[in-house]
């Protein structure tokens, strides 16, 4: 826990690579993933850089991958993923890649430029032949059909006559089937009624050789007389976007031209069966290795992207970077650059220098796929200055247990931990089906705080005997039921009873947990009330005064010894008088009181407003607590004044001290023996003597003399304003932080009745009360909807309320005690780290 507990202690470093040995270093580096460079050319221009033309080159060829791609997946091919990372291809591989995928992509385009003629030149086919089909029927149905039938479908006034049908001129061709009312409309204004259309559905639908969708269209025949007709139905034709086909007037060269494009069509069949093979078999090959060749093509540009960020010495043949490293790597990090000097076939070695810097390092705090979730919850509210005190390890237990005291039952916690146990078992088999939806994806991401507090739900189900809000018996009940005359026809009657202490306890408490009698009892809520509320009470000020502690090893570490005393300290002191001792008098209200003295017990709230206002208590707990009251308050009193100006008082005095010694010094000329040359320097004036002052001294208004004597400017005004905001704080936020763990309490009740509601209303009397078969169904569909509204309000929903509740405890009540959180996050150059990133865009 030594590295969870504190961040890594980091370095800065500068680097000297020779240019041969630059990309394979950056490489091993970048498998390596402990290395977070900084960039050296913050003013130039991203075109401007050395190695701007690999970029473009590398992005050119993630465009022909991402094509690939999208072909791939339209075609309905699986993409190979075997889990394969391979390194980084050399420079010279580049070439290779990009010779390899612009051929992919010429040959793929090609087919598709093709494959799409073919199948337009098919889809004209079909449509001729449709437009054949259904103008047959039609003159055949104009021949055979008497005068009268025919005039009704005529848009025209007049109609037309069978032995003058033959006179008019037609079109033939087809539309898109939502375009036709329109398109009748149109004809109608612009023809004013002097054509004759007749449409006839198209059943199976065609498809689009572009765009490859379904289209649904219609076969229409326009029959008009006269040439200025005819160019206006042929505009309105083209203004619908109609495709008119020539279609023969005699019956003979119909069937003619139709036996022709069936033949045609079984000739474009085949042909197309051919070609979408061939193209099936390139996206299939090229489906094999797009994951490998994505994985290449980011590495190659992460190197060079990276390389950018670097600094050319003056020979042009070394490359200088700075970066930030963890010291406990610094060997594996050497080992790093070897190895990829080694590659590279360079005889002159690379070299790594630690260097001086008063910059704040970066933050980096190692974790597994356990500590991940918890570290990432704490670095969501802040991430941790540098070596500070990380929360995090903390969290792992203090986080799932806080979560149960709200969510207290069992069988909750027990459905919970199962699904949690199955996300944790098979997390290989899922990662990359649960791990990658867009729901389900957070749950697997916190499998393991999901486990942790469904066991700890588990425990404080347990000590609340609560199982889906119903206790269960297992030691016997410690009120003696025979004393207050309870039968078990009397329970069946009414099972709602006042637990009179006095009379019916038996003085013996039950083993573990709460007694199962408090079910049944009429004042369970009072009962629960009270102890529920002392609980949070005090894992409330228990974990308070543990982040006041921790305080105290952040100032230890950065050796603030200022800190501890004169703000650890009283804080510590203020928190013990007053809220510690309002623990201790829980404990002894425990303690000292039971069933057969309750009426004498004191109430706590009382009397701390009481010993606020120095009022004698109206109970007495211990002898000698009215004084010991008073010095408490006393002591609390005393520490406010002690945190607000002791640190302004103590930063006053040692500005003081540096100012006398500041003005101690004086900027002085001197002559050297000679007399031929002048000399400047700082020297003490006690240390002078009459003759080696030349010029006259003066007195800085700041404070400062020189570079040497420097003392910056110290606001008092300013220091007691930000102690007194400080010391306000801190004083109101234990009053209203421990109001705030009394949400544990108000979860926990919540949660509790409403389980029972629910349990009462879906499961009580009536989905029990009809017998048989009926009965049966009954009791199958009331277990059926119980259990919907279990998983989807007391598990999903009251569970989120009580991990949101949990969270702004950690953050604000517990972290705000000793926990800055204004770092910033160390970024290493890691190829795990891009390579996961991508994948989670390309699958958004």
């Amino acid at each position: 826990m030594g590295s969870l507990y504190r961040s890594e202690e980091m370095c800065k470093a500068q680097v000297f690579l020779q240019s041969e040995a630059a990309y394979a270093c950056v490489a091993e580096l970048g498998e390596l993933g402990l290395v977070q460079f900084r960039d050296l050319n913050p003013d130039v221009n991203a075109f401007q850089r050395k190695f701007v033309n690999e970029v473009r080159r590398c992005d050119e060829m993630e465009r022909k991958l991402r094509f690939l791609e999208k072909e791939i997946l339209r075609a309905d091919i699986n993409i190979l993923y075997t889990g394969e990372n391979p390194e980084a291809p050399a420079p010279r591989e580049m070439i290779d890649l990009e010779s390899c995928f612009e051929k992919l992509e010429n040959e793929i385009q090609e087919i598709n430029t093709n494959q799409e003629a073919l199948k337009r030149n098919y889809l004209e086919l079909t449509e001729l032949k449709h437009i054949l089909d259904k103008a047959q029927q039609f003159f055949e149905e104009i021949r055979d059909a008497d005068k009268d039938e025919e005039s009704h479908t005529m848009l025209g006034e007049e109609g037309l006559r069978p032995g003058q049908a033959m006179s008019f001129g037609f079109v033939a061709g087809v539309i898109q089937r939502e375009r036709i009312p329109a398109f009748e409309q149109m004809l109608w204004r612009v023809c004013r009624g002097n054509v004759f259309l007749r449409l006839a559905e198209i059943d199976t639908p065609l498809e689009d050789p572009s765009t490859g969708d379904e289209m649904q269209k219609s076969v229409f025949i326009i029959f008009f007389q006269g040439d200025q007709l005819k160019t206006r139905v042929k505009k309105i034709c083209e203004g619908f976007r109609a495709t008119l086909y020539p279609c023969p007037e005699s019956q003979g060269e119909r069937r003619e031209m139709a036996a022709g494009v069936n033949t045609r069509i079984e000739d474009l069949k085949a042909v197309l069966s051919q070609t979408d093979e061939h193209r099936q078999r390139v996206l299939s090959s090229a489906a094999n290795n797009l994951r490998v060749w994505f994985i290449k093509v980011r590495k190659l540009k992460a190197i060079y992207h990276t390389l950018n960020l670097f600094n050319l010495d003056v020979t042009q043949k070394c490359l200088i970077a700075e970066c930030w490293c963890p010291v406990s790597d610094l060997e594996q990090i050497q080992t790093a650059l070897m190895r990829g000097t080694e590659r590279s076939g360079s005889s002159v070695p690379s070299i790594l220098n630690r260097m001086e810097t008063v910059e704040a390092p970066p933050t980096y705090n190692k974790t597994n796929k356990f500590t991940e979730v918890f570290q990432n919850i704490v670095d969501s509210y802040g991430v941790a200055n540098y070596r500070e005190v990380n929360p995090a390890p903390f969290t792992i237990i203090t986080f799932p247990f806080l979560f149960a005291v709200m969510f207290g039952d069992a069988g909750h916690g027990l459905l919970m931990t199962l699904f949690a146990a199955w996300l944790v078992i098979r997390e290989k088999q899922l990662v990359n089906t649960v791990g990658k939806n867009e729901m389900l994806g957070p749950m697997y991401s916190g499998r393991y705080i999901i486990l942790l507090m469904g066991l700890f739900s588990i425990y404080s189900g347990i000590l609340y005997n609560d199982y889906f809000s119903k206790s269960m018996n297992l030691f016997g009940s410690s009120w003696s039921v025979t004393s207050m005359n309870f039968s078990a026809d009397l329970l069946r009657q009414n099972n709602s009873y006042i637990l009179d202490a006095g009379s019916a306890f038996s003085g013996n408490p039950y083993p573990t947990g709460v007694d199962p009698i408090w079910q049944v009892a009429g004042n369970k809520l009072n009962f629960l009330n009270s102890l529920k509320m002392k609980l949070s009470v005090i894992l409330g000020i228990s974990q308070m005064t543990f982040g006041v502690i921790l305080s105290y090893f952040n100032y230890r570490f950065f050796r603030q010894q200022v800190n501890v005393v004169l703000v650890f300290i009283p804080q510590l002191i203020f928190l013990v008088c007053i809220f510690g001792y309002l623990v201790l008098m829980i404990f002894m209200k425990w303690f000292l009181f039971d069933a057969s003295n309750s009426s004498r017990a004191p109430s706590l709230i009382i009397t701390l407003i009481n010993m606020f206002m120095f009022t004698p208590p109206l109970h007495i707990l211990y002898d000698g607590q009215v004084v010991i009251q008073h010095l408490l308050v006393v002591i609390a009193v005393f520490c406010v004044p002690w945190l607000l100006f002791g640190k302004p008082v103590y930063h006053y005095l040692e500005h003081k001290k540096k100012l006398e010694k500041a003005y101690n010094y004086r900027d002085v000329r001197m002559l050297k023996p000679s007399g031929t040359e002048e000399m400047r320097g700082i020297v003490d004036q006690d240390e002078l003597g009459e003759g080696d002052i030349q010029a006259s001294v003066e007195y800085p208004e700041d404070g400062s003399s020189g570079a040497h004597g420097h003392v910056e400017d110290f606001d008092f005004f300013e220091e007691m304003i930000h102690q007194a905001i400080e010391t306000i704080e801190y004083c109101l936020s234990l009053i209203s932080h421990t109001a705030s763990y009394l949400r544990l309490w108000a979860l926990s009740l919540a949660h509790a009745e409403l389980s029972e509601v629910l349990w009462g209303m879906i499961l009580g009397d009536a989905a029990f009360s009809l017998r048989g078969f009926i009965g049966a169904i009954m009791i199958v569909i009331a277990f059926s909807v119980w259990a919907f509204l279990t998983v989807f309000i007391l598990l999903m929903m009251e569970g989120l309320s009580a991990f949101l509740h949990t969270l702004r405890l950690h953050w604000v009540e517990f972290q705000s005690k000793f926990y800055a959180g204004e770092g910033y996050i160390f970024a290493p150059f890691s190829f795990a780290t891009i390579l996961d990133n991508r994948e989670e865009l390309h699958h958004d």
